[in-house]
């Protein structure tokens, strides 16, 4: 797993939530929420394989919940 799944999965782990900003073909950019008030404290940015496929699985599964 590369660092940058690690670090947002373990964001997820812990209750906290994210928002995609910005994606193309081969990177995104990621808000990192705090998990109370859904303010940004930190951003994500990454052209990792492994990060592209987690974050459009998250989607579509958030789709399909909506």
């Amino acid at each position: 797993m590369s660092d940058a799944l690690a670090r947002l999965r373990r964001w997820e782990e812990s209750g906290a939530t994210w928002r995609v900003l910005v994606r193309t073909p081969e990177s995104v950019e990621i808000a990192l929420l705090t998990c109370d008030a859904g303010e940004e404290v930190d951003r994500l940015r990454s052209g990792d394989r492994a990060v592209l496929d987690h974050v459009a699985a998250r989607e579509d599964a958030w789709e399909r919940d909506a």
